[in-house]
């Protein structure tokens, strides 16, 4: 099963800029399909690895900083080729 998952990190802490870079580096050297906005990061991939992956991309994050929020949402399918249609 292939999904999609869409990820926002807002650390909350003044130095938040460098824990988003630093996981969105992590997420880039993964092997999954990665696409950036300045508002999110979307992974997509097989259901299994992906989400063991995020598991613990996640939790090596969330130990470097004091607090943080991590919004996600995920769909059942791999959504990296979508093309707008109008």
């Amino acid at each position: 099963m292939e999904v999609s998952v869409e990820l926002t990190m807002s650390p909350l802490d003044d130095n938040y800029e460098s824990h988003i870079i630093d996981f969105i580096k992590t997420l880039r050297a993964s092997g999954f399909t990665v696409l950036e906005n300045p508002l999110s990061t979307q992974v997509f991939g097989p259901y299994q690895p992906l989400m063991a992956f995020l598991t613990e991309a996640i939790g090596e994050s969330m130990k470097k900083q004091n607090a943080v929020l991590i919004y996600m949402k995920m769909v059942k399918s791999n959504r990296s080729d979508y093309e707008p249609f109008f």
